[in-house]
């Protein structure tokens, strides 16, 4: 059985006893040890999302100038190309109108050789004729 005597109430006061100086040297410090390492956790953890953010903003800049330079990139070389073509075009039609006046210059000689083999064969035609009727008669035709 629980006697009720002195010893009950000398037991309570060391234990209360005990509880302030447990709370003070003790409870009090390890919470606070406990609070410290929360709040450099905290800001640990703040410090790591504000890295990740600026990483993204400055992912999204690099991202962003990198299509720029693609894109003037782009830009620049469908220049250079459709520059090239034009400077392709003038000079194949150049070439062209340099064929196409060698052309009619030889044409031109060449009609002039056929007209004039025409003339010398129409200004020859009587003697060939005479040749012929002669080659067929078997004698001389003039007279």
């Amino acid at each position: 059985m629980i006697t009720l005597d002195v010893t009950l109430i000398v037991h309570l006061v060391i234990m209360l006893t005990m509880m302030f100086v447990l709370n003070a040297i003790l409870y009090k410090p390890i919470l606070a040890i406990l609070k410290k390492r929360q709040e450099k956790i905290d800001g640990l953890n703040n410090d790591a999302d504000q890295f990740e953010e600026n990483a993204r903003h400055r992912q999204a800049e690099v991202d962003k100038k990198m299509h720029e330079a693609s894109m003037k990139a782009k830009k620049a070389l469908d220049g250079a190309r459709s520059e090239a073509q034009v400077v392709g075009a003038e000079k194949l039609a150049a070439i062209r109108q340099e064929a196409d006046g060698e052309k009619e210059k030889q044409l031109s000689a060449l009609r002039t050789e056929i007209q004039t083999a025409r003339k010398e064969l129409q200004d020859n035609t009587a003697g060939f004729a005479q040749e012929m009727a002669a080659k067929i008669l078997g004698r001389s035709l003039e007279a």
